[in-house]
Protein backbone atom coordinates (compact mmCIF):
# COMPACT_ATOMS: atom_id res chain seq x y z
CA UNK A 1 0.00 0.00 0.00
CA UNK A 2 1.34 3.65 -0.71
CA UNK A 3 0.97 6.24 2.06
CA UNK A 4 -2.36 7.65 0.45
CA UNK A 5 -4.07 4.41 1.01
CA UNK A 6 -2.75 3.94 4.39
CA UNK A 7 -3.96 7.40 5.58
CA UNK A 8 -7.26 6.56 4.19
CA UNK A 9 -7.34 2.93 6.12
CA UNK A 10 -6.19 5.42 9.38
CA UNK A 11 -8.99 7.47 8.59
CA UNK A 12 -11.40 4.36 8.28
CA UNK A 13 -10.39 2.22 11.87
CA UNK A 14 -10.06 5.93 13.72
CA UNK A 15 -13.98 6.65 12.69
CA UNK A 16 -14.44 2.46 13.93
CA UNK A 17 -13.12 3.56 17.45
CA UNK A 18 -15.31 7.18 17.70
CA UNK A 19 -18.21 6.09 16.28
CA UNK A 20 -18.13 2.73 17.66
CA UNK A 21 -16.78 3.66 21.20
CA UNK A 22 -13.94 0.76 20.74
CA UNK A 23 -10.85 -0.08 22.04
CA UNK A 24 -7.98 1.08 19.21
CA UNK A 25 -6.16 -2.88 18.95
CA UNK A 26 -9.66 -4.31 17.79
CA UNK A 27 -10.58 -1.46 15.52
CA UNK A 28 -7.14 -2.25 14.17
CA UNK A 29 -7.35 -6.47 13.72
CA UNK A 30 -10.84 -6.23 12.43
CA UNK A 31 -9.51 -4.16 9.97
CA UNK A 32 -7.10 -6.39 9.53
CA UNK A 33 -9.20 -9.40 8.76
CA UNK A 34 -11.20 -7.36 6.19
CA UNK A 35 -8.44 -6.41 4.43
CA UNK A 36 -6.30 -9.38 3.92
CA UNK A 37 -4.20 -7.95 1.13
CA UNK A 38 -2.75 -5.31 3.47
CA UNK A 39 0.65 -6.70 4.45
CA UNK A 40 2.35 -6.91 7.67
CA UNK A 41 4.01 -3.81 6.87
CA UNK A 42 1.03 -2.01 5.91
CA UNK A 43 -0.27 -3.32 8.94
CA UNK A 44 1.94 -1.77 11.36
CA UNK A 45 2.13 1.56 9.56
CA UNK A 46 -1.53 2.39 9.27
CA UNK A 47 -1.30 1.38 13.27
CA UNK A 48 1.64 3.97 13.90
CA UNK A 49 -0.60 6.53 12.12
CA UNK A 50 -3.98 5.80 14.42
CA UNK A 51 -2.04 5.40 17.72
CA UNK A 52 -0.03 9.00 16.96
CA UNK A 53 -3.17 10.45 16.12
CA UNK A 54 -4.75 8.69 19.56
CA UNK A 55 -1.89 10.21 21.09
CA UNK A 56 -2.07 13.92 20.07
CA UNK A 57 -5.31 14.03 19.47
CA UNK A 58 -6.34 17.14 21.75
CA UNK A 59 -3.29 19.41 19.44
CA UNK A 60 -4.35 18.01 15.98
CA UNK A 61 -8.09 19.04 16.51
CA UNK A 62 -7.14 22.13 17.52
CA UNK A 63 -4.61 22.32 13.77
CA UNK A 64 -7.08 21.87 11.58
CA UNK A 65 -10.50 22.96 14.00
CA UNK A 66 -12.25 19.71 13.86
CA UNK A 67 -11.81 16.61 15.58
CA UNK A 68 -13.33 14.12 12.72
CA UNK A 69 -11.10 11.41 11.57
CA UNK A 70 -10.29 12.83 8.67
CA UNK A 71 -8.72 15.78 10.09
CA UNK A 72 -6.93 14.12 13.06
CA UNK A 73 -4.87 12.29 9.91
CA UNK A 74 -4.33 14.90 8.02
CA UNK A 75 -2.85 16.86 10.75
CA UNK A 76 -0.77 13.97 11.87
CA UNK A 77 0.70 13.03 8.32
CA UNK A 78 1.28 17.19 8.07
CA UNK A 79 3.31 17.57 11.89
CA UNK A 80 4.20 14.39 12.80
CA UNK A 81 4.69 12.77 9.60
CA UNK A 82 6.63 16.04 8.19
CA UNK A 83 4.56 15.80 4.95
CA UNK A 84 4.60 19.44 4.02
CA UNK A 85 0.69 20.98 2.79
CA UNK A 86 2.13 20.40 -0.92
CA UNK A 87 3.01 17.05 -1.00
CA UNK A 88 -0.16 16.13 1.35
CA UNK A 89 -2.34 17.93 -1.70
CA UNK A 90 -1.13 15.52 -4.04
CA UNK A 91 -0.79 12.47 -1.81
CA UNK A 92 -4.35 12.24 -0.88
CA UNK A 93 -5.54 12.67 -4.36
CA UNK A 94 -3.68 9.35 -5.47
CA UNK A 95 -5.55 6.35 -6.00
CA UNK A 96 -6.77 4.83 -2.46
CA UNK A 97 -6.30 7.87 -1.27
CA UNK A 98 -8.71 10.00 1.43
CA UNK A 99 -9.83 12.76 -1.39
CA UNK A 100 -9.05 16.02 -2.27
CA UNK A 101 -8.21 18.76 0.33
CA UNK A 102 -10.30 21.52 0.95
CA UNK A 103 -9.53 25.17 1.23
CA UNK A 104 -10.39 25.47 4.37
CA UNK A 105 -7.97 22.13 5.41
CA UNK A 106 -5.61 23.80 3.04
CA UNK A 107 -6.08 27.00 5.25
CA UNK A 108 -5.66 25.17 8.39
CA UNK A 109 -2.80 23.18 7.52
CA UNK A 110 -0.71 26.46 6.62
CA UNK A 111 -1.19 28.18 9.93
CA UNK A 112 0.24 27.46 13.19
CA UNK A 113 -2.14 28.57 15.99
CA UNK A 114 -1.35 25.96 18.80
CA UNK A 115 1.38 28.06 20.43
CA UNK A 116 -1.78 30.04 21.71
CA UNK A 117 -3.44 27.15 22.25
CA UNK A 118 -5.03 26.25 25.73
CA UNK A 119 -2.94 24.55 28.33
CA UNK A 120 -4.76 21.35 28.15
CA UNK A 121 -4.26 21.26 24.12
CA UNK A 122 -0.91 21.52 24.18
CA UNK A 123 -0.04 18.97 26.93
CA UNK A 124 -2.84 16.69 24.89
CA UNK A 125 -4.75 15.91 28.23
CA UNK A 126 -8.28 15.43 28.76
CA UNK A 127 -9.48 18.73 30.38
CA UNK A 128 -10.99 17.53 33.46
CA UNK A 129 -8.00 16.08 34.40
CA UNK A 130 -6.06 19.68 34.22
CA UNK A 131 -6.52 19.95 38.03
CA UNK A 132 -5.33 16.41 38.83
CA UNK A 133 -2.12 17.11 36.99
CA UNK A 134 -1.79 20.69 37.76
CA UNK A 135 -1.99 19.41 41.95
CA UNK A 136 0.82 16.85 41.14
CA UNK A 137 2.78 18.92 38.32
CA UNK A 138 1.94 22.51 39.38
CA UNK A 139 4.04 24.69 36.43
CA UNK A 140 5.47 21.28 34.52
CA UNK A 141 1.92 19.93 33.56
CA UNK A 142 2.41 21.08 29.99
CA UNK A 143 5.77 19.36 29.32
CA UNK A 144 4.64 16.11 31.12
CA UNK A 145 1.67 15.74 28.97
CA UNK A 146 3.80 16.56 26.43
CA UNK A 147 5.93 13.78 26.88
CA UNK A 148 3.17 11.24 27.13
CA UNK A 149 1.97 12.12 23.59
CA UNK A 150 5.02 10.51 21.71
CA UNK A 151 5.93 7.00 21.00
CA UNK A 152 7.45 4.58 23.67
CA UNK A 153 10.39 2.63 23.42
CA UNK A 154 10.42 -0.91 24.13
CA UNK A 155 11.99 -2.40 27.54
CA UNK A 156 12.73 -6.16 27.98
CA UNK A 157 13.80 -7.57 31.65
CA UNK A 158 16.40 -10.07 31.49
CA UNK A 159 15.26 -13.41 33.51
CA UNK A 160 18.61 -13.75 35.87
CA UNK A 161 17.42 -17.59 36.51
CA UNK A 162 18.49 -17.94 32.90
CA UNK A 163 20.78 -15.31 31.77
CA UNK A 164 22.25 -11.95 32.25
CA UNK A 165 22.35 -8.72 31.10
CA UNK A 166 25.28 -8.31 29.05
CA UNK A 167 24.87 -12.48 27.55
CA UNK A 168 20.95 -10.79 26.25
CA UNK A 169 22.89 -7.75 25.15
CA UNK A 170 24.44 -9.50 22.77
CA UNK A 171 21.63 -11.75 21.85
CA UNK A 172 19.09 -8.64 20.71
CA UNK A 173 22.32 -6.37 19.52
CA UNK A 174 21.35 -6.46 16.00
CA UNK A 175 17.74 -4.44 16.94
CA UNK A 176 20.35 -1.71 18.36
CA UNK A 177 19.66 -2.42 22.29
CA UNK A 178 21.04 -0.96 24.88
CA UNK A 179 21.04 -0.97 28.58
CA UNK A 180 17.91 0.80 29.71
CA UNK A 181 17.66 3.93 32.50
CA UNK A 182 17.31 2.99 36.42
CA UNK A 183 16.85 -1.01 36.62
CA UNK A 184 19.33 -3.29 36.53
CA UNK A 185 18.41 -6.40 34.34
CA UNK A 186 16.81 -3.63 31.87
CA UNK A 187 17.55 -3.26 28.24
CA UNK A 188 15.77 -0.57 25.71
CA UNK A 189 15.26 -1.56 22.20
CA UNK A 190 14.63 2.72 20.59
CA UNK A 191 11.28 3.80 18.72
CA UNK A 192 11.96 2.59 15.03
CA UNK A 193 11.74 5.42 12.49
CA UNK A 194 8.87 6.76 10.72
CA UNK A 195 6.46 4.17 10.44
CA UNK A 196 8.15 0.86 10.54
CA UNK A 197 7.06 -1.71 13.09
CA UNK A 198 8.60 -2.54 16.21
CA UNK A 199 10.39 -5.93 16.56
CA UNK A 200 8.13 -8.72 16.94
CA UNK A 201 10.66 -9.57 20.11
CA UNK A 202 8.73 -12.66 21.15
CA UNK A 203 9.33 -14.65 18.06
CA UNK A 204 12.83 -14.54 19.43
CA UNK A 205 14.52 -17.69 20.59
CA UNK A 206 15.74 -16.23 23.65
CA UNK A 207 12.32 -15.38 23.97
CA UNK A 208 11.19 -18.40 23.91
CA UNK A 209 13.60 -19.99 25.78
CA UNK A 210 12.48 -17.81 28.89
CA UNK A 211 15.79 -15.81 28.50
CA UNK A 212 13.73 -12.23 29.07
CA UNK A 213 9.84 -11.02 29.62
CA UNK A 214 8.76 -7.44 27.80
CA UNK A 215 8.42 -4.65 30.78
CA UNK A 216 9.21 -1.47 31.11
CA UNK A 217 12.07 -0.49 33.09
CA UNK A 218 9.75 1.38 35.69
CA UNK A 219 7.54 -1.39 36.41
CA UNK A 220 10.84 -3.41 36.77
CA UNK A 221 12.25 -0.55 39.55
CA UNK A 222 8.93 -1.46 41.05
CA UNK A 223 9.22 -5.07 41.79
CA UNK A 224 12.98 -3.96 42.78
CA UNK A 225 11.92 -2.00 45.33
CA UNK A 226 9.95 -4.37 46.91
CA UNK A 227 13.50 -5.91 48.60
CA UNK A 228 12.86 -9.45 48.04
CA UNK A 229 15.24 -12.13 49.25
CA UNK A 230 15.69 -15.18 48.95
CA UNK A 231 13.84 -17.62 51.04
CA UNK A 232 10.91 -15.02 51.88
CA UNK A 233 6.78 -14.85 52.15
CA UNK A 234 5.83 -13.17 49.26
CA UNK A 235 1.80 -12.14 48.11
CA UNK A 236 1.53 -10.40 45.03
CA UNK A 237 -2.30 -9.79 45.55
CA UNK A 238 -2.89 -7.97 41.69
CA UNK A 239 -0.79 -10.37 39.99
CA UNK A 240 -2.47 -9.55 36.52
CA UNK A 241 -0.49 -11.87 34.18
CA UNK A 242 2.52 -12.00 36.49
CA UNK A 243 4.90 -9.62 34.96
CA UNK A 244 6.14 -8.28 38.71
CA UNK A 245 5.61 -11.89 40.32
CA UNK A 246 8.64 -13.04 37.64
CA UNK A 247 10.75 -10.20 38.11
CA UNK A 248 9.94 -10.71 42.09
CA UNK A 249 11.23 -14.71 41.28
CA UNK A 250 14.16 -14.13 39.84
CA UNK A 251 14.90 -11.57 42.21
CA UNK A 252 14.74 -14.46 45.27
CA UNK A 253 16.67 -17.05 43.14
CA UNK A 254 13.67 -18.89 43.17
CA UNK A 255 13.80 -19.54 46.85
CA UNK A 256 11.39 -18.63 48.86
CA UNK A 257 7.70 -18.85 48.16
CA UNK A 258 5.38 -16.26 46.37
CA UNK A 259 1.47 -16.65 46.43
CA UNK A 260 -0.14 -14.85 42.95
CA UNK A 261 -3.69 -13.64 42.84
CA UNK A 262 -5.88 -11.71 40.89
CA UNK A 263 -9.27 -10.94 41.55
CA UNK A 264 -9.90 -11.00 37.83
CA UNK A 265 -9.24 -14.70 36.14
CA UNK A 266 -9.31 -13.54 33.00
CA UNK A 267 -6.24 -11.37 33.42
CA UNK A 268 -4.34 -14.20 35.51
CA UNK A 269 -5.12 -16.86 32.89
CA UNK A 270 -1.81 -16.35 31.34
CA UNK A 271 0.67 -16.59 34.30
CA UNK A 272 1.08 -20.24 34.72
CA UNK A 273 2.46 -20.70 31.12
CA UNK A 274 4.88 -17.64 31.41
CA UNK A 275 6.44 -19.18 35.02
CA UNK A 276 6.73 -22.13 33.07
CA UNK A 277 8.81 -20.71 29.62
CA UNK A 278 11.35 -18.28 32.90
CA UNK A 279 11.43 -21.92 34.71
CA UNK A 280 10.12 -20.57 38.01
CA UNK A 281 9.10 -22.86 40.43
CA UNK A 282 8.54 -20.94 43.81
CA UNK A 283 4.99 -19.44 42.82
CA UNK A 284 1.43 -20.72 43.76
CA UNK A 285 -0.89 -19.40 42.06
CA UNK A 286 -4.32 -18.54 44.25
CA UNK A 287 -7.38 -19.21 41.31
CA UNK A 288 -9.12 -16.30 41.13
CA UNK A 289 -12.76 -17.40 42.75
CA UNK A 290 -10.97 -18.38 45.56
CA UNK A 291 -9.79 -15.21 47.61
CA UNK A 292 -10.20 -16.91 51.32
CA UNK A 293 -7.20 -18.81 50.43
CA UNK A 294 -5.32 -14.89 51.09
CA UNK A 295 -6.66 -15.58 54.57
CA UNK A 296 -4.51 -18.32 55.29
CA UNK A 297 -1.48 -15.83 54.67
CA UNK A 298 -2.76 -13.51 57.60
CA UNK A 299 0.55 -12.11 59.60
CA UNK A 300 2.91 -14.52 57.46
CA UNK A 301 4.28 -12.22 54.58
CA UNK A 302 7.52 -10.46 54.82
CA UNK A 303 6.27 -8.24 51.22
CA UNK A 304 3.24 -7.89 50.02
CA UNK A 305 2.92 -6.20 46.80
CA UNK A 306 -0.42 -4.27 45.79
CA UNK A 307 -0.03 -3.42 41.88
CA UNK A 308 -3.25 -1.77 42.24
CA UNK A 309 -5.80 -1.16 39.33
CA UNK A 310 -5.81 1.76 37.80
CA UNK A 311 -6.39 4.49 35.17
CA UNK A 312 -3.55 3.68 33.91
CA UNK A 313 -2.55 7.18 32.62
CA UNK A 314 1.48 6.33 32.88
CA UNK A 315 1.27 4.23 30.39
CA UNK A 316 -0.96 6.82 28.20
CA UNK A 317 2.01 6.62 25.33
CA UNK A 318 1.62 2.90 25.02
CA UNK A 319 -2.27 3.22 25.23
CA UNK A 320 -3.12 6.60 24.28
CA UNK A 321 -6.98 5.50 23.64
CA UNK A 322 -7.35 4.86 27.21
CA UNK A 323 -7.14 8.88 28.11
CA UNK A 324 -10.07 9.71 26.24
CA UNK A 325 -12.12 6.35 27.66
CA UNK A 326 -11.57 8.05 31.07
CA UNK A 327 -14.09 9.31 32.60
CA UNK A 328 -14.49 10.83 36.17
CA UNK A 329 -17.32 7.84 37.14
CA UNK A 330 -14.36 5.22 36.06
CA UNK A 331 -11.40 7.22 37.87
CA UNK A 332 -14.05 7.06 41.02
CA UNK A 333 -14.83 3.44 40.35
CA UNK A 334 -11.02 2.77 40.69
CA UNK A 335 -10.54 4.56 43.69
CA UNK A 336 -12.79 2.21 45.76
CA UNK A 337 -10.85 -0.69 44.05
CA UNK A 338 -7.95 0.52 45.13
CA UNK A 339 -8.91 1.16 48.47
CA UNK A 340 -10.64 -2.48 49.16
CA UNK A 341 -6.95 -4.14 47.55
CA UNK A 342 -5.17 -2.14 50.10
CA UNK A 343 -7.73 -3.11 53.53
CA UNK A 344 -7.04 -6.48 51.74
CA UNK A 345 -3.34 -6.51 51.69
CA UNK A 346 -3.02 -4.74 55.37
CA UNK A 347 -3.64 -7.81 57.49
CA UNK A 348 -1.05 -10.16 55.16
CA UNK A 349 1.17 -8.22 56.36
CA UNK A 350 3.77 -9.37 59.01
CA UNK A 351 5.14 -7.38 62.02
CA UNK A 352 7.95 -5.56 60.52
CA UNK A 353 7.14 -6.54 57.13
CA UNK A 354 6.55 -4.30 54.05
CA UNK A 355 3.30 -3.30 51.76
CA UNK A 356 4.53 -2.00 48.70
CA UNK A 357 1.63 -0.07 47.20
CA UNK A 358 2.38 0.51 43.08
CA UNK A 359 0.23 2.30 40.02
CA UNK A 360 0.61 2.73 36.82
CA UNK A 361 -0.53 6.38 37.46
CA UNK A 362 0.29 10.15 37.64
CA UNK A 363 -2.59 11.20 38.88
CA UNK A 364 -2.22 12.15 43.11
CA UNK A 365 -5.94 10.52 43.89
CA UNK A 366 -4.90 7.03 43.05
CA UNK A 367 -1.28 7.57 44.82
CA UNK A 368 -0.66 10.46 47.70
CA UNK A 369 -4.22 10.22 47.97
CA UNK A 370 -4.51 6.46 48.99
CA UNK A 371 -1.75 6.39 50.44
CA UNK A 372 -2.56 9.04 53.29
CA UNK A 373 -5.76 7.68 53.38
CA UNK A 374 -4.42 4.29 54.12
CA UNK A 375 -1.99 5.41 57.02
CA UNK A 376 -4.95 7.32 58.35
CA UNK A 377 -6.79 4.40 59.35
CA UNK A 378 -4.14 2.05 59.44
CA UNK A 379 -1.99 3.97 62.32
CA UNK A 380 0.98 0.35 62.42
CA UNK A 381 1.98 1.05 59.06
CA UNK A 382 4.67 4.14 58.40
CA UNK A 383 6.08 5.20 54.85
CA UNK A 384 9.67 4.36 54.06
CA UNK A 385 11.51 7.31 52.74
CA UNK A 386 11.80 6.01 49.08
CA UNK A 387 15.64 7.22 48.78
CA UNK A 388 16.39 4.86 51.42
CA UNK A 389 14.82 2.17 50.21
CA UNK A 390 16.75 2.51 46.35
CA UNK A 391 19.60 2.17 48.46
CA UNK A 392 18.48 -0.92 49.87
CA UNK A 393 17.31 -2.21 46.65
CA UNK A 394 18.65 -0.28 43.41
CA UNK A 395 21.92 0.25 42.36
CA UNK A 396 23.54 4.30 41.84
CA UNK A 397 21.69 7.36 43.68
CA UNK A 398 18.07 7.43 43.61
CA UNK A 399 16.42 9.75 41.23
CA UNK A 400 14.16 13.00 42.02
CA UNK A 401 10.56 12.25 42.49
CA UNK A 402 8.66 13.77 39.69
CA UNK A 403 6.00 15.20 42.06
CA UNK A 404 8.77 16.90 44.45
CA UNK A 405 8.27 13.99 46.98
CA UNK A 406 10.95 12.57 49.40
CA UNK A 407 8.36 9.57 51.10
CA UNK A 408 7.61 8.36 47.91
CA UNK A 409 8.56 7.98 44.62
CA UNK A 410 6.76 8.92 41.02
CA UNK A 411 8.21 8.26 37.77
CA UNK A 412 7.52 10.02 34.54
CA UNK A 413 8.09 9.94 30.93
CA UNK A 414 9.12 13.41 30.97
CA UNK A 415 11.87 13.17 34.14
CA UNK A 416 13.06 9.99 33.88
CA UNK A 417 12.57 8.06 30.01
CA UNK A 418 10.27 5.71 31.30
CA UNK A 419 6.37 4.89 31.95
CA UNK A 420 4.47 6.63 34.69
CA UNK A 421 4.91 4.82 37.75
CA UNK A 422 4.60 5.65 41.85
CA UNK A 423 5.79 3.53 44.52
CA UNK A 424 5.19 3.65 48.02
CA UNK A 425 6.80 1.36 50.35
CA UNK A 426 4.90 0.90 53.52
CA UNK A 427 6.33 -1.05 56.63
CA UNK A 428 4.51 -2.26 59.38
CA UNK A 429 5.80 -2.29 63.32
CA UNK A 430 7.24 -5.05 64.82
Amino acid sequence: MHLSGRLAAAIEVITDVTDRHRPVNGALSDWGKAHRFAGSGDRAAIGNIVYDVMRQRSLLASVMGSDTPRALVLAAANRLMNTSVQELAGLVCAKHGPGELTEQEMAALSTDHTADADRHVQANIPQWLMASFGNAFGDDTVRQGQALAVRAPVDVRANLLKTTREKLLAQLSKFDAVEAPLAPDAIRIAVPEGLKRTPNLEAEPSFQRGAFEIQDAASQVAARMCGVEAGQQVADICAGAGGKTLALASAMGNKGQIHAWDADRNRLKPIVARLNRAGVHNVQVIPADEPEKLDELAGRMDRVLVDAPCSGSGSWRRKPDAKWRLTPESLANRGDDQRAVLARAAPLVKPGGRLIYVTCSLLPEENTGQVEAFLASNQDFSVLPYADVWQQCLPGDPPVSADGSTSTLLLSPADHNVDGFFIAVMQRRG
